[in-house]
């Protein structure tokens, strides 16, 4: 199984997760352009990709959503609750006369035909490459595919639903989402895993706290990428409006290095070979701050001195973590 983390932090995640068979990207929070420009950077080929997941609708997770779905014409993972929220901030609140319904409707009919007309094919017929996907990433293209998304901003290839503490495939993938406490619709995380491999990789990041079910997701895990948002310091002598801090710090807010420290100490079992701290505050972090409190926590368990602990950026991909 393979983890790439292609951007993580406050501007924007995406992480692409491989098995032997099946490979699935977690969020898309960067432009569609940027996404696929950080793949190929990562060896990464958009066209391999199965489906993408949403962990929650905030911007910093969906921002190039729509458009990477529809381009690469893929299905897209969300909770129903999650779903509505992100549609409801993706439509214009107007009203609508049933002439102007009509007119919608046609304009549908052209976006759809426009959108088959930007697919890109190889010329032995099969799927498109990394190299061809960066090859057609022009601006030409993008600006008549993100015209499509303006006259229906909220319509993807398919959707499916699952649900927090139900298991699901994908592939050869097994998926099990769990509920994170966050100030979204229904917020979740991820733990893979492959049917050929005893492999586990998870996904936990805008957690507010480590409630007991999340504790309990987080065992026997390999690859595990866990928030490390902030300093409690920096974020309290820091520019954010008061409100804003008390939102980051709140229960439905962000880990801070201090709390992810506290969890590695306490109640993390050890078995990971990786931990990459992810979702790292460029505001109110520094990301030796946040290496320093997390190495310091495992040093104060011995036995956890085999894990390696790694930085999440939000600049450029991470180099793919395989096992």
């Amino acid at each position: 199984m393979r983890m790439t983390v292609l951007a993580s932090g406050s501007k924007g995640n995406s992480t692409v997760i491989a098995s032997a068979e099946t490979r699935v990207l977690v969020d898309a929070g960067l432009s569609c352009r940027e996404l696929m420009k950080r793949m190929v950077l990562a060896n990464e080929d958009p066209a391999a990709l199965d489906a993408i997941l949403i962990t929650h609708e905030h911007v910093d997770h969906v921002a190039g959503l729509s458009v990477l779905a529809r381009r690469l014409r893929i299905p897209v993972y969300f909770t129903q609750p999650t779903h509505r929220a992100w549609v409801r901030q993706m439509t214009p609140r107007t009203t609508m006369t049933y002439s102007k319904w009509l007119d919608h409707v046609q304009k549908e009919k052209q976006a759809r035909a426009e959108l088959e007309a930007l697919e890109t094919i190889d010329p032995a017929g099969g799927s498109p490459t990394a190299l061809q996907f960066a090859a057609s990433a022009d601006p030409q293209d993008d600006d008549a595919l993100e015209a499509t998304i303006k006259r229906d901003p909220a319509s993807l290839p398919a959707v499916q639903y699952f649900q927090p503490g139900t298991s699901f495939r994908i592939g050869d993938l097994t998926i099990a989402p769990f509920t994170t406490p966050h100030d979204a619709a229904d917020p979740c995380g991820f733990v893979f895993e492959s049917a050929t491999e005893s492999i586990r990789m998870a996904i936990a990041t805008d957690l507010g706290y480590v409630p007991p079910n999340v504790r309990a997701a987080l065992k026997r895990i390999d690859v595990l990428l866990l928030e490390s948002n902030h300093d409690l310091e920096m974020l309290k002598d820091g520019p954010y409006p008061w409100a804003v801090k008390q939102r980051v710090l709140s229960r439905v807010g962000h880990l801070s290095n201090h709390a992810t420290a506290e969890f590695l100490t306490r109640d993390y079992d050890g078995n990971a070979t990786f931990i990459v701290l992810g979702h790292l505050s460029e505001t109110n972090n520094v990301p030796e701050l946040a290496l320093l409190s997390a190495e310091e926590a495992i040093r104060e368990r011995g036995k956890l001195l085999g894990n390696r602990v790694l930085l999440a950026h939000q600049s450029q991909p991470l180099p793919s973590i395989c096992l």
